[in-house]
């Protein structure tokens, strides 16, 4: 019986306390299709006694119906739960798992391999401090490989431990294994941010269980531990990368005329009652008068707990402002770059109104131009006029009104934003803050293809079909619906005609010899996809 089942059978709030009390290690595993990441986590969980009884029978009876072990037991299924990647024998889906040890409580992130699928990896790898990269000893490093490391070092995840797996199929090579290791640490020099001793190699074999749990003979010349040897005893350490205080405010809590507080989770540093703070944007200052807690009020309160703070004045504060001491300021601005991870199947259009969201903030904005993408094999920098799906992008970002930020880098919390679709609501992209950047296009005409990307459409003039009954008011909802802006001036002059062109807008004739085309009769959603063909970016 380990020492952790005594302590429960003996003393179960002495367990809690020790429980509760222990150091928390978020990770990631990461790497090429069929690479073994979700095996590795099974193997993690089975040999490290974490897996109940009845868990297990259930994976021994999906292994016969959907494994790919054969006659073993797959321990991937511990992990791939949704029908598709059992069916595939892949993953699609970041799947967490939660576990503890007698050293240090493990929440770990099964992300997907394949390349459509690296917007779920970045996912993944947002809360992450240490990333294991896998890679098949039998392919050495690949382009996956390459992707998830640059991500990696993007998100600002500092610990890379690589775990060359599959190592009974090369026979426990320590030639290959050494190949691998020199062209990892090769591309990782490319990269620039990443020092040799955050990294670690493990040779292994997720499958058998060499290296992952205990020690294996079949590696004589390996010095190291095996990988969870590694993950109990690496030192995190979340206070280096900003000690300036950091409050964005989630919403005023009122509840009743005597009590004025503001709500949200610390993002950075520490607060106790009499420190002096300054609410941004607005610049206005004050000193906390309390740290209100369901479980009563604090005399200090630090980075990542929920709390609602009052003030000595009443002053302007609402949700979307950021609460910080004087003299330590975030970077306040209306334009930024930020490297970008595009998610969404429509790419990403230089000029196009998205939100932007920074924090508990959400802000109109666009991205102003694409200063490259980055090609993840040789780290490449390319020219683009767009941003396609799974591409990370250098970019410029415009917004309507100034916001609060700070370096990803230095605070991941506050440095980080995501791009969301105006019109569907999805999220359709990410970013970290890089720098700061001064005024852009102060002095410029706006030109016609900013208003295009910023409206979402071409311009364009479109005549009804000759002698058609068309209720052009229904026509007018019917492209608004569609995200397509028109105006109906069936009887207005060429000159009229060719102004509200130049606004970006579709302009509704009856003449056609003033207009672009003409729509062939139709119904009013005939009429809409007619229009919506000439007129779509």
């Amino acid at each position: 019986m380990s020492h952790q089942s005594e302590l429960i059978s003996q003393d179960i709030l002495g367990y809690l306390k020790q429980h509760e009390e222990k150091d928390l290690l978020r990770l990631l595993t990461c790497g090429n299709v069929d690479d073994g990441k979700s095996t590795l986590i099974g193997r993690l969980l089975h040999d490290s006694k974490l897996i109940y009884e009845d868990h297990l029978d259930a994976v021994k009876r999906d292994s016969k119906k959907s494994g790919t072990q054969g006659e073993e037991v797959d321990l991937a299924l511990l992990v791939d739960g949704l029908q598709a990647e059992r069916e595939q024998g892949i993953t699609i889906d970041v799947a967490y798992r939660y576990f503890s040890t007698e050293k240090r409580k493990f929440i770990i992130a099964d992300t997907p391999g394949h390349e459509q699928y690296t917007r779920n990896m970045a996912t993944g790898a947002s809360s992450c401090d240490l990333a294991i990269i896998l890679i098949d000893a039998r392919y050495g490093v690949q382009t996956q490989t390459r992707r998830h490391s640059f991500i990696a070092s993007l998100l600002g995840i500092k610990h890379v431990v690589v775990a060359v797996n599959k190592m009974d199929l090369v026979d426990f090579s320590e030639e290959k294994y050494n190949e691998i290791r020199a062209d990892y640490l090769q591309f990782i020099e490319q990269l620039g941010n990443r020092k040799p001793e955050d990294v670690y190699f493990v040779p292994m074999s997720a499958l058998q269980g060499d290296n992952v749990v205990n020690a294996s003979e079949k590696t004589p010349w390996y010095q190291g531990g095996p990988l969870m040897q590694i993950l109990e005893s690496v030192q995190i350490n979340r206070d280096v990368k900003s000690d300036a205080f950091r409050f964005p405010v989630q919403y005023v809590n009122r509840p009743n005329l005597d009590f004025r507080g503001f709500a949200g989770t610390i993002a950075a540093g520490l607060v106790k009652p009499g420190d002096e703070i300054v609410a941004l944007p607005s610049g206005k200052k004050s000193k906390v008068a309390e740290i209100v807690t369901y479980d009563g009020n604090l005399d200090v309160a630090k980075k990542g707990q929920a709390v609602t703070l009052t003030l000595e004045d009443e002053i302007d504060v609402s949700r979307g402002d950021m609460i910080v001491h004087p003299g330590h300021e975030p970077e306040i601005s209306s334009n930024l770059r930020a490297s970008v991870v595009w998610m969404a199947e429509q790419p990403l259009v230089p000029g196009k109104l998205y939100n932007f969201k920074l924090g508990t903030q959400t802000v109109p904005g666009k991205v102003h131009h694409i200063n490259h993408r980055v090609d993840v094999n040789t780290l490449e920098h390319i020219e683009v006029d767009q941003v396609e799906l799974n591409v990370i992008a250098d970019c410029v970002i415009s917004f309507d009104a100034p916001v609060a930020f700070d370096d990803y880098q230095n605070s991941p919390l506050t440095g980080a934003l995501i791009i969301i679709d105006r019109l569907s609501n999805v999220t359709v992209g990410a970013g970290m803050v890089e720098e700061t950047i001064g005024d852009l296009d102060q002095d410029t005409l706006v030109t016609a293809e900013e208003r295009a990307a910023r409206l979402g459409q071409k311009p364009a003039v479109v005549a009804l079909a000759e002698g058609a009954s068309v209720d052009v008011q229904l026509l007018e909802r019917g492209l608004l619906r569609r995200g397509v802006v028109s105006i109906a001036k069936l009887n207005a002059s060429h000159a009229e005609v060719e102004l509200l062109k130049q606004t970006g807008v579709v302009v509704i004739v009856a003449d056609a010899s003033v207009a672009d085309i003409q729509l062939s009769a139709g119904s009013v959603d005939d009429l809409v996809e007619q229009v919506l063909s000439v007129v779509s970016l």
